[in-house]
């Protein structure tokens, strides 16, 4: 995957980091030479640019032509044999976390919500530290969870469904069930109504249920494609999306450096 070909590379670098720092050691100046410096420093900032720039924009510069030439210049097969089904449509905002995903089923309206900002706080340990070797693909892909919310809407019914789930190795594992009667209070995103729903009961734990009832919630999901296929795309489309995100980043930091 783009994350651990990266931490591979950041492991590589930071080795001959450290090793340069542990041969190199500073010579002790005068009090005098280093007023010099400082006042030099000084000086040097209050330029237009500071002398690091120069050499900063070249680093993000081959990291970005690093980063272009390791795409495939397109979108990938997964992501159009995905759209080709024509059964969800993918809101990507560039710049954003969040990724939804929208479907129409009958009178319902389904929403699917999913962050990158779950690869983020669980980033795996591509390097078996005991056996010295880089872990299987196969392993590191065991190890995503994403989290995702599941929101159903009927129209012109008041109300809507709420399913709090994670997706792992391809299956998702529903956690809880909550029903809210304001359906606009189920669809808002602002903190207001965040806070408003943490009010409310939120239904039992989806583990403690009848476990014919969990079967028949599981057919629910089902029938509405939310099931194995969709649970095996979303940590791809994440990994993807964190990818594009990265270059978006290294080009507008490359950018703002050099202005």
């Amino acid at each position: 995957m783009f994350s651990a070909r990266r931490s591979l590379r950041q492991l590589a670098s930071t080795s001959a980091r450290l090793s340069l720092r542990q041969l190199a050691v500073a010579p002790l100046l005068p009090r005098t030479a280093l007023q010099a410096t400082r006042s030099f420093s000084a000086t040097s900032r209050a330029l237009k640019a500071g002398s690091s720039d120069i050499s900063l924009s070249q680093k993000l510069s081959e990291e970005l032509k690093y980063e272009k030439e390791a795409e495939e210049g397109q979108e990938p097969e997964f992501v159009r044999d995905f759209a080709s089904q024509g059964i969800w449509q993918i809101k990507d905002t560039p710049g954003d976390n969040e990724i939804v995903l929208t479907r129409q089923f009958g009178n319902e309206s389904i929403r699917l919500v999913f962050s990158v900002a779950d690869l983020q706080n669980q980033e795996p340990n591509e390097f078996d530290e005991e056996a010295g070797e880089e872990r299987p693909e196969e392993e590191e892909q065991q190890q995503d969870i994403m989290r995702a919310v599941l929101t159903i809407t009927k129209s012109p019914t008041s109300g809507a469904l709420e399913v709090d789930m994670t997706a792992q190795n391809g299956q998702f594992l529903v956690e809880n069930v909550t029903f809210y009667p304001d359906t606009k209070l189920g669809q808002d995103t602002s903190v207001d109504a965040d806070w408003k729903r943490r009010g409310l009961y939120l239904g039992p734990e989806f583990s403690t249920l009848d476990v014919t009832l969990q079967e028949e919630f599981e057919k629910y999901l089902a029938e509405r494609d939310i099931g194995e296929s969709l649970a095996l795309f979303i940590p791809d489309y994440a990994h993807h999306k964190e990818q594009k995100e990265y270059v978006r980043w290294l080009s507008n930091v490359q950018k703002f450096v050099d202005i």
